[in-house]
């Protein structure tokens, strides 16, 4: 089960970072961040964004694992990379209900096989 707090603490220790700093680099208040390296409270996207950025890391690092449960990064290319970043920059001016319906249509096309 992928635990985002215990992945967050993780990171921020390993970089040397006090809940304090990250308070500062995100304004998010610390004892909002201790709620949530504390799995009290789960962040939005947006906040988990914001708390990567302060980290200096990759958002997909919360996301993904190796065989050993650590965060393994994907390999992506310069392509997937700039495609995702043009994504994002849509789907973050979208409502709410928009995004949901974005996201329903990637699921439906990674699930259904490709039409020939």
């Amino acid at each position: 089960m992928l635990k985002i707090g215990e992945r967050i603490r993780q990171c921020r220790l390993e970089r040397g970072f006090s809940q304090g700093d990250i308070e500062q680099r995100t304004g998010l208040l610390r004892c909002y961040l201790s709620r949530v390296e504390n799995g009290h409270t789960v962040p939005s996207l947006q906040t988990l964004a914001k708390i990567a950025r302060a980290l200096e890391i990759p958002l997909a690092h919360f996301f993904s694992e190796n065989e050993n449960g650590k965060a393994a990064l994907p390999q992506l290319s310069d392509h997937d990379l700039s495609f995702l970043q043009k994504l994002y920059a849509y789907t973050s001016a979208m409502k709410e209900k928009e995004r949901e319906q974005v996201l329903a249509l990637v699921k439906r096309m990674a699930t259904e096989p490709a039409a020939h």
